[in-house]
């Protein structure tokens, strides 16, 4: 059995000024607690990323993702944490505009198709 999943996310960017896409579509691929993959990012863009999951929670299916992502700012790549409960997700942001730095949350629902 592969380990390939095809998803869906939609996302609100709370506490930002920029023009964002919201519409995420996924590719990723998870081994044990380790996922990676692909997707379609709030720049329009196509981002990779690397990340470890760490599960944890007995009465939801809760988890904290810690990893690395490509396609947001002008270095190679980003840290990036998103705490997840079901298919709910939640992660820390900060954009740069006019030289001045602002920092928001993407809040979201992602679903496999």
């Amino acid at each position: 059995m592969g380990c390939l999943e095809i998803l869906i996310a939609f996302s609100m960017h709370l506490g930002m000024n920029g023009d964002y896409n919201a519409v995420h579509p996924h590719a990723r691929c998870t081994v044990d607690d380790t996922i990676f993959g692909v997707y379609y990012n709030s720049l329009n863009d196509l981002s990779l990323y690397a990340a470890k999951e760490i599960k944890f929670g007995y009465s939801w299916d809760q988890r904290i993702e810690l990893g690395f992502v490509s396609g947001y700012s002008s270095s190679t790549v980003t840290p990036i944490v998103r705490y997840k409960i079901e298919n709910f997700f939640i992660s820390p942001s900060y954009e740069t505009i006019n030289g001045e730095n602002n920092y928001g949350l993407v809040v979201g629902f992602e679903f496999k198709l």
